[in-house]
């Protein structure tokens, strides 16, 4: 489980990160990464298109574990926004884990 110190809460820095990080697209998520300051902060957007409630929720515990065993290599200070698409719905745990890990890694400059 992702620790609440790691959780992105503020508009603010939601809206930070999408408009001035990096930006990596896979096929289930697009991914910005953004440099900031003290510990490293991962938020979620996961929008109706994606499904009902029950849906948004599943995948957003699982991207919530995707990024929980990857927040420690992060680099300090990393802003990094996971933003879920449609797709991502029918997708496994095992595919987001490689398909968000791979793009996270991409867009935040680091091997994860």
């Amino acid at each position: 489980m992702l620790a609440r110190t790691h959780r992105m809460r503020r508009s603010q820095d939601f809206r930070f990160t999408i408009h001035r990080g990096a930006k990596v697209r896979c096929p289930l998520a697009v991914v910005y990464a953004a440099a900031g300051t003290g510990q490293p902060l991962v938020g979620f957007v996961v929008s109706k298109a994606v499904g009902n409630s029950v849906i948004r929720h599943t995948v957003t515990r699982r991207l919530r574990a995707v990024m929980a065993s990857r927040v420690s290599r992060l680099p300090g200070g990393s802003r990094v926004v996971v933003r879920a698409l449609p797709p991502a719905a029918g997708a496994s745990y095992w595919e987001l884990d490689r398909q968000v890990g791979r793009a996270v890694g991409q867009a935040a400059g680091v091997v994860l």
